[in-house]
């Protein structure tokens, strides 16, 4: 359909820190459609309303995605819920799940250790008002406005979006167990660590000339399982892949490639990635040369277009060795640090708005040791 057209909105969240609010839309003219993936903050979840209503020309969001359910990514989506019309909400509700977590937690069988004080309300309350507060103010918001609720787990379909990850079982019954936020349903040393030393902030020198050559990206440690819960997306918009991925890890990149190579309509993301998008603004901890390869694969410099959303004044994201390793890859890489940032293909350029500068190739990126 050569009069199809896309459009991929990345929303500047934070200052100091950073999160995702993007908001995307496609098809043909008029009849488009609109989905918002993620939030970020309450600030920028006005200016995602404020967006879609300047540049998109609705009040009316098809689908609304949140990825997991952190603060810097759900927050922002309850402004959207409240001042738009949304079709269908999609997010996890592992509250819902209690119940059988619980048993599976409990089985002699697992690796795991309940804190027998607590009991499966208690479990429910907590992921309620604390592990999920945010994610349950959605819920709450959609079931007083009637909006369909429904959970993005793999082989979802969501508009023209598949979800590659995560799976049900591999998110209630490993991930959240696992996770740093259940103390109460899961041994101490199942828990994994993020804290990052400041000796990691050190930089080393990397000759440029070799920079198609020289790897410097490590299989580094893994992020958190809360992380890897997130929402990913592919669509293929003719021929043209995109790619969004939160703040996935390595171990769901890798399950989302897995998964799309077994499906038929899928198959192998990286012969058609066009857009992709850099998980958890940068992080070395979610991204691999392995996974890397595989997802990109061989590319002619500058034929993907990849985004990282990363506050205005966040000095750990994007990192460097990160951004070179896409680079290195035939990426052409856009931050969003503290402004809005526009892929498109086949929709009117928008009055105002200049191409971006990517990121460059450093000649210096942080040391591992």
């Amino acid at each position: 359909m050569s009069n199809f057209g896309y459009e991929i909105d990345f929303l500047p969240v934070g200052n100091g820190s950073s999160g995702d609010a993007i908001a995307v839309r496609y098809g043909i003219a008029p009849n488009y459609k609109v989905m918002v993936v993620d939030g970020g903050t309450k600030e920028s979840g006005i200016a995602l309303v404020n967006h879609i209503q300047k540049y998109y020309k609705t009040s009316r969001v098809d689908y609304v995605v949140n990825t997991h359910p952190d603060k810097d990514h759900a927050s922002g989506l309850t402004e959207v819920l409240e001042n738009l019309k949304v079709g269908e909400l999609w997010l996890h509700r592992p509250w819902l799940y209690i119940k059988n977590i619980v048993q599976y937690v409990d089985n002699s069988q697992t690796p795991f250790l309940r804190d027998k004080r607590t009991t499966i309300e208690s479990i429910k309350r907590r992921f309620e008002e604390e592990y999920y507060k945010y994610a349950r103010e959605l819920e709450k918001i959609a079931e007083q406005k009637d909006i369909p609720i429904k959970e993005p787990y793999e082989g979802a379909q969501i508009g023209e979006f598949y979800v590659l990850s995560p799976n049900k079982e591999w998110h209630l019954f490993n991930l959240i167990p696992n996770s740093n936020k259940t103390q109460e349903i899961a041994t101490e040393g199942s828990k994994v660590g993020i804290l990052e030393s400041m000796k990691e902030i050190m930089l080393l020198s990397v000759k440029e000339k070799l920079k198609f050559k020289f790897e410097t990206l490590k299989d580094y440690k893994a992020t958190t399982r809360e992380n890897e819960s997130s929402v990913i997306l592919y669509a293929n918009f003719n021929g043209r892949g995109i790619l969004l991925t939160g703040d996935a890890g390595k171990e769901s990149l890798q399950r989302a490639y897995n998964f799309a190579m077994q499906q038929q309509q899928i198959g192998n993301i990286s012969q058609n990635l066009n857009f992709i998008q850099i998980p958890h603004h940068g992080s070395r901890r979610n991204i691999s040369p392995q996974v890397l390869n595989q997802i990109i694969g061989k590319k002619p410099k500058d034929s993907i277009t990849a985004f990282v959303s990363a506050g205005k004044n966040d000095e750990k994201h994007p990192r460097r060795v990160v951004t070179n390793a896409f680079i290195r890859r035939g990426c052409k890489v856009v931050a969003t640090q503290g402004s809005a940032k526009c892929h498109y293909r086949n929709v009117p350029k928008r009055e105002g708005w200049t191409t971006a500068e990517p990121i460059p190739f450093f000649d210096k990126v942080e040391s591992y040791d």
